[in-house]
C-alpha cells in the first residue's frame, strides 16, 4: 500500500488567491462530461487547486511538472 504525503508551500496573496479560484470556475464551466475531452481541462484544474491549498508532492526528486513546484 502506497501513501501519498505532501508538502506545503508558501502562502498565496489574497488577490493571487482569487484569480486562482476564478480560473478554477471558468475551467469547470467548461467541463463536457466527456473524460477524454476534459482531461485536459480537469489536469489544469488540478494544478491550480493545489496551488490554491499550497501543496506540493513530499518527493523532491520528482518536480510537478503542471504546477512547477
Amino acid at each position: 500500500m502506497s501513501m501519498l504525503v505532501v508538502q506545503t508551500l508558501k502562502p498565496i496573496d489574497m488577490s493571487d488567491l482569487e484569480q486562482l479560484k476564478s480560473e478554477i470556475e471558468e475551467l469547470n464551466n467548461q467541463l463536457t462530461g466527456n473524460m477524454m475531452e476534459d482531461m485536459e481541462i480537469r489536469d489544469k484544474i488540478h494544478n491550480l487547486e493545489m496551488k490554491v491549498k499550497g501543496i506540493k508532492p513530499m518527493d523532491t526528486r520528482i518536480d510537478c511538472i503542471g504546477c512547477g513546484s
